[in-house]
């Protein structure tokens, strides 16, 4: 079965350029680096494309038929990115989702069974 990671960074975020990850010992910004690494060797885990920062995020909704659209993104919490995780049980994505660092870092992971609605 196919799995839809969703990578919270928490409100504030440790990635790469921002002042708390600026803060962070050389060492844990280079244990966050191999995590990641060895996660992105995992087999049957295809990773997404980094979304991007949170403040460039724009948001659309529809209404009245007229598309509204406002800076900034839709949850309070950002979402850094996705991954695709084939594996045999929800139990297996669990124990694979707490190896992302984001879930030690004040994120979380939410991990959704892909479903076939068409």
């Amino acid at each position: 079965m196919n799995y839809i990671l969703l990578i919270y960074q928490g409100p504030n975020p440790t990635v790469p350029g921002t002042d708390r990850w600026n803060a962070l010992p050389k060492r844990e910004q280079g244990a966050i680096y191999a995590d990641y690494t060895a996660l992105n060797k995992t087999p049957g885990l295809t990773p997404g494309l980094p979304a991007g920062f949170p403040e460039k995020a724009r948001t659309v909704q529809v209404r009245n038929g007229k598309p509204e659209v406002k800076d900034g993104t839709y949850l309070t919490e950002s979402i850094a990115g996705y991954a695709v995780l084939e594996a045999e049980n929800m139990e297996a994505a669990v124990a694979l989702a707490a190896r992302i660092p984001a879930a030690r870092l004040g994120g979380a992971v939410e991990i959704r069974p892909s479903e076939q609605y068409w």
